[in-house]
């Protein structure tokens, strides 16, 4: 018997089609970003700037430990009670005469944060800490914030901050941006994100 020849395979085209499908994939994948935590940096050295007076009471401080156990104002807490404490203290609204919050809804103790502006959260972690409580204080503590933002941009404009700051970054929204903008800056303002990271 005769042998026969193996049929050979044209390969010319594999490389094409090898192209078209690294092309398609580069296309059509989206890359996730992490957009990180938001936060203000202190000021280069340079810049001699004398820190602010602060008073005890407007300091709010939270501890993690490195049992991941949650410590605030000196009494342990569980992470789900974080929230509340932290706008029962921002929006206390205790202060009198300049210091005094017209805005605020809170109970109004002398011996508690004076006004949104004045209230400083300071967090403190062991280097023990896991990072997934870590981020979960982080969450918790800015949820706060966004908590009493959006009640005050209801109150003022019917709409939450996120909502507003969704119109302002739809290109297709119609509105006057610049109203917008002032807007957000102004419940921003009132309620200021004063996060301070203890090292």
């Amino acid at each position: 018997m005769a042998k026969r020849s193996a049929p050979e395979v044209n390969a010319g085209s594999m490389a094409d089609i090898a192209f078209l499908l690294l092309i398609f994939f580069l296309v059509t994948t989206t890359i996730e970003t992490d957009t990180g935590l938001n936060r203000r940096l202190p000021p280069i050295d340079d810049e001699k700037v004398e820190p602010p007076i602060i008073r005890q009471k407007n300091i709010f401080t939270v501890l993690i430990n490195g049992r991941n156990q949650l410590m605030v104002e000196d009494e342990l807490m569980e992470l789900k009670d974080l929230r509340k404490a932290a706008v029962e203290f921002l929006d206390n609204g205790g202060g009198t005469g300049e210091d005094a919050c017209s805005y605020c809804k809170g109970k109004k103790d002398p011996k508690s944060s004076d006004n949104p502006d004045k209230a400083i959260i300071s967090l403190k972690n062991e280097r023990e800490t896991k990072y997934g409580m870590y981020i979960s204080v982080q969450n918790e503590l800015v949820a706060a914030y966004n908590q009493l933002r959006d009640r005050r941009a209801m109150e003022l404009y019917g709409k939450t901050l996120k909502e507003m700051e969704a119109n302002y970054n739809d290109v297709n929204w119609v509105g006057n941006k610049e109203t917008l903008k002032e807007r957000i800056e102004r419940v921003k303002i009132e309620y200021p994100q004063k996060l301070s990271e203890v090292q």
